[in-house]
Formats: C-alpha cells, sequence, structure tokens
C-alpha cells in the first residue's frame, strides 16, 4: 500500500514539475517533516515550488503520506481548488457596487481572479472569495478576453452573473512583460525558533529576517568551491563564509560571506567543528549546501559597516515605536466605533421590539372589534331571518355570469319567477344554501355613493369546503374597490352560484371593505371563512352586463 502510494506520488511530480532541483527539494522536504512531524514547516516549505495552480493536485498526492494524526490539519492548511463551478448574481446598480477587484486577463497568460473583497460587501454575501477564479460572465465564456473586455462584458448587465470556482491562489504581474507570479491567499511564512525547522522557509534572528537557501554545486572541472569559512564565536556557534572569490562557482550560485552553512550533502554543521567541516566539504565533488543567508554577516563587517548597521537599527526601531503609536491610537478609533456600533445595534434591536409589541396590540384590538362587529351583524341580521312568505316581493332582475361552470344569475331568478314562488326556500333546501336574501336594504349600511345605483345584495354561503373565489383591486388600487377577478369550479362560491366575476365584494360578515386594500380585504376574507358558525354573509354590487374585462384597466 504505501509503495503504491509513493510510486503514486512520484509519477505525480514527474508530470507536474520539470525543475530536477525542485523535485529534490520535495523529496528533502517530506524526509524532514518525517523527521521533525512539523507540519506547519512543511507546508510552508512545499508552497515554495506548489507555486502555481497547475500544481496544486501535488498537494493531494502528498496528503496520503502524512500521517492520519496530522491529515485534518493538513487539510485546513492547504488550499482546495474546487472542482464544481458556483452561479452568483451581483446587482451592478447597487449604491456599494460589486463589492470586489479584479485582476488577470489573456494578456497576462491567466484568468480573471477575485483579488479583493469588500466586508459586508455584495461579494461577500453570496459567498465569493478571495481566490476564486472568474469562469464564465453572463453565460459567455472569458478565457479568451483580455482585462478591458471582461469589464465591458461586466458593464453590459445590470445584473451580473458570474461562474467561479476556488483556486486559492491569484496572479501577480503589473505588466505583460514581467514573469508570471502566484500567491497563495493566505500566503503562510514557515516559521520556527528553531533555525534548522525549515529548508526553504524563514528564521528570525534578532529581530532581523533569515532565510534559509538550498543550492547545488558541482565541482567537476573547477579548482574549488572559491570559499573560506571561520567557525563562529562562543556567543554565535556555527560555520560561516568569511570569503567568497569573484567568479567562483559559489559566488555564480548565490553564496555570500555572512551566510553561514547548517547542512551539506544531509551532514547538520549547526555543532560542528571547523576541522570536520572542511573534510566534509573536501568529501565529495557534488554539494548539497543549506545556508541561512547573512546570519553571519555582522562578524565580518567592518567598522564603518557596524556602526552604519546600528543606524539602521534604530531608524527602525523608531519606525516600530510610531507604528505601534499609529495601531494604539487605531485600536483605540476602531474600539471606539465598534462600541457605538453595539449602541446602535441595541436601540434598533429595542425599538424593533417597542414596534412589534404596539403592533400586537393594534392587531388584538382590530381582532376584537371585528369579533364585536361580527357579534352585531349577527344579532342585527340573523333575527330578522323569519320564514318568508310564499310570494315573493319583486327584485332586479341581474345580469348573467359570464363564467360558464356556475348557474348565472339571470337563470336561476328565471327559475325562481316560473317556480311556484318559494324559489328561495328551494334554493336553500338544495344542500342548504341560500342564494341571496330578499329584504336586504343596501341604505342601512352604504351611502348612495357607494351604491351607485346599482343591485347591491346580501348572501348567505354554507361553508362547505372552500369559498374558492380570487380578488383584485382595493381602495389604492386603479379599480378603487374589491372585485371578484374569478370564481373557481366546484367552490362554496361555485356552488352558491351567487357571485360571478366583476362584482364588487363590499362587506363580510358586517366588516365593510369599501375603503380596504386588496391584502387588508383578502385577510377579512379569510378570518371570516375560518371563524366559527356554518355561514359566511357576504354583501356584493352585482356587475353590469358586459364582459368583465372591458371593466378592468391592465397596466
Amino acid at each position: 500500500m504505501e509503495r503504491r502510494v509513493a510510486k503514486e506520488f512520484r509519477h505525480k511530480v514527474e508530470l507536474l514539475v520539470e525543475n530536477e532541483a525542485e523535485k529534490d527539494y520535495l523529496y528533502d522536504v517530506l524526509r524532514m517533516y518525517h523527521q521533525s512531524m512539523d507540519l506547519i514547516v512543511l507546508v510552508g516549505d512545499l508552497k515554495l515550488v506548489i507555486n502555481e495552480p497547475i500544481r496544486l493536485p501535488l498537494f493531494d498526492a502528498i496528503r496520503p503520506l502524512i500521517p492520519l494524526k496530522h491529515q485534518v490539519e493538513y487539510d485546513m492548511l492547504t488550499p482546495k481548488r474546487s472542482r464544481k463551478l458556483k452561479e452568483v448574481r451581483l446587482d451592478r446598480t447597487h449604491p456599494d457596487g460589486l463589492g470586489l477587484s479584479v485582476r488577470g486577463g489573456l494578456e497576462f497568460g491567466c484568468g480573471l481572479f477575485i483579488s479583493q473583497i469588500v466586508k459586508d460587501g455584495q461579494a461577500e454575501s453570496v459567498g465569493l472569495q478571495v481566490g476564486d477564479e472568474i469562469v464564465r460572465i453572463n453565460g459567455y465564456s472569458i478565457s479568451s478576453c483580455i482585462h478591458e473586455e471582461i469589464i465591458n462584458l461586466i458593464k453590459t448587465k445590470k445584473i451580473v452573473s458570474l461562474k467561479v470556482r476556488h483556486v486559492g491562489m491569484i496572479p501577480a504581474k503589473s505588466s505583460s512583460a514581467d514573469p508570471l507570479k502566484w500567491h497563495f491567499v493566505d500566503q503562510f511564512v514557515s516559521e520556527s525558533g528553531d533555525k534548522r525547522s525549515s529548508v526553504a522557509g524563514l528564521a528570525s534572528i534578532s529581530g532581523k529576517e533569515i532565510k534559509e537557501k538550498k543550492v547545488f554545486l558541482s565541482l567537476v572541472g573547477t579548482t574549488g568551491m572559491g570559499i573560506s569559512i571561520s567557525s563562529g564565536p562562543r556567543q554565535k556557534p556555527g560555520i560561516y563564509i568569511s570569503s567568497i572569490k569573484p567568479g567562483s562557482v559559489s559566488a555564480e550560485v548565490g553564496l555570500k560571506m555572512g551566510d553561514q552553512i547548517v547542512e551539506v550533502n544531509g551532514v547538520d554543521f549547526t555543532n560542528l567543528d571547523h576541522q570536520e567541516a572542511v573534510r566534509v566539504l573536501k568529501s565529495s565533488r557534488s554539494l548539497t549546501i543549506t545556508v541561512l543567508t547573512g546570519a553571519g554577516a555582522e562578524l565580518f563587517m567592518t567598522d564603518e559597516e557596524r556602526l552604519a548597521a546600528e543606524a539602521r537599527r534604530e531608524i527602525d526601531r523608531q519606525e516600530l515605536m510610531q507604528q505601534k503609536r499609529v495601531a494604539l491610537e487605531t485600536n483605540k478609533i476602531v474600539k471606539e466605533q465598534q462600541q457605538k456600533e453595539r449602541q446602535r445595534r441595541m436601540e434598533i434591536s429595542q425599538k424593533a421590539a417597542e414596534e412589534e409589541e404596539r403592533y400586537r396590540k393594534e392587531m388584538e384590538k382590530i381582532e376584537a372589534e371585528e369579533r364585536k362587529h361580527h357579534r352585531a351583524w349577527e344579532e342585527d341580521w340573523v333575527a330578522r331571518e323569519s320564514p318568508k312568505s310564499a310570494k315573493k316581493s319583486p327584485s332586479p332582475k341581474p345580469p348573467a355570469s359570464p363564467s360558464p361552470p356556475p348557474k348565472s344569475k339571470s337563470e336561476d331568478e328565471d327559475e325562481d319567477e316560473d317556480g311556484d314562488g318559494d324559489g328561495d326556500e328551494e334554493q336553500e333546501s338544495n344542500d342548504g344554501f341560500q342564494k341571496y336574501v330578499e329584504d336586504f336594504d343596501p341604505h342601512s349600511m352604504f351611502t348612495a355613493e357607494e351604491i351607485a345605483d346599482r343591485d347591491v345584495r346580501r348572501l348567505r354561503v354554507k361553508k362547505v369546503g372552500q369559498l374558492d373565489i380570487a380578488v383584485e383591486g382595493g381602495f389604492e388600487s386603479p379599480l378603487g374597490k374589491i372585485v371578484v377577478s374569478a370564481v373557481y369550479e366546484g367552490g362554496a362560491a361555485d356552488k352558491h352560484g351567487g357571485i360571478a366575476p366583476g362584482d364588487e365584494l363590499m362587506a363580510v360578515n358586517g366588516r365593510m371593505l369599501t375603503r380596504v386594500t386588496l391584502s387588508e380585504g383578502q385577510n377579512a376574507l379569510a378570518r371570516a371563512w375560518n371563524s366559527g358558525g356554518d355561514w359566511i354573509d357576504l354583501v356584493i354590487a352585482v356587475s353590469p352586463p358586459k364582459d368583465y374585462e372591458d371593466e378592468v384597466t391592465f397596466f
């Protein structure tokens, strides 16, 4: 199993890494990790070779080589490239803009990547992240677009549709002539108190950053390395390069005076004496040397260089003190702003609670008034529901209903006139429905302007199933009234037969609907239908005998 995993890893390295030195480096840092078990240092070192999106699969290939106890932490420290595309929509007309910055384009040799996200902005609210690659904009692939074309494409629509995938890296290139570089979003710099903790990380010595560097020397065909080495003093032990011969192979690979040699061909130089160090350096014509750059530079300074270094340190110290003062002042301002924001949110929360309590009390008051009005309605009208005489008083002939399924009003009334004069009683005995009340006086409830010479009727509809009507309009609408827009087949209103599209709904269970909004009218209907009792009382103004569409103005 382990051999198979190692074989797959080596195959992946051969496929994705062309430089032989980088390949050796990967194997070296993995060997060092298995000795030190320092996962943070390993990830920091790996990022120096896995430094472009095409190499990101190496993180997955290395994972099986990590012990199980470290794999969860390894997953948290390493970036994960998303295989799936995510689509988001942003409003370009938003007052705060899209809430992101992008970089890249065809002229830079890379795709378009999100380089900055505005806190609490649009982009952050839909889940976009720094390091996301934008693949499509408004349905168009942007793989062959330059930066300016992409920006123009974003500006074509008010709602911008983006398809993105998370890469976790962003390109860095100031002009088309510069080489393309990549930075991790959470660029990790490996640090440790042990100077040898990382082959290519950063160490910190005396407040100065000291980089570890690995170089490869082949002395075949040369006269030697071209360097001199010295042992450090007791307070600063180690092997240091004390001089470099110009034009030598060591100068060509970047070794400098003051570099500390920490490892040669796997041999630790940290506690090695001078004689043994010389022997190791002369033992092979092929050397792999790890140094801490400039770690011992102060050991080989002239007096003038030392004074200049001390002056620079003093300037740096003053700058740090100034930065600290600014940071403290900024922190104070930020804390004050945070306190004000907390106070503002508390006030908003308190006002919201007060408004909710006020609304609850108003609703209770309205419901109490409605119950009181409903009781008065029942006392007023139910008492007048006495048996009617056989002779029915004449009433205006209502217009025919335009809806085909239910019987029209004129057909129902004609049937009553052709019968024995007991049409109301016959209608009520049929499934318990009563079409409309004959002795209803609309002037007792409405003004002459509200009646407007129309046929106003009071209907009693039995609560069987659902009322199944649709209404539209409202006092504040262009119609200026609540109008029945549809009567659905099989519902209580359809079975009743006295309601047709175009009728104005003027009252329900005594609640006036002549000056209410559409939502208030719908709520009144729902409450009346769901309240107690077997009947619901409706007052309607019959629509004139014309197509309902002629009466409604569409906007």
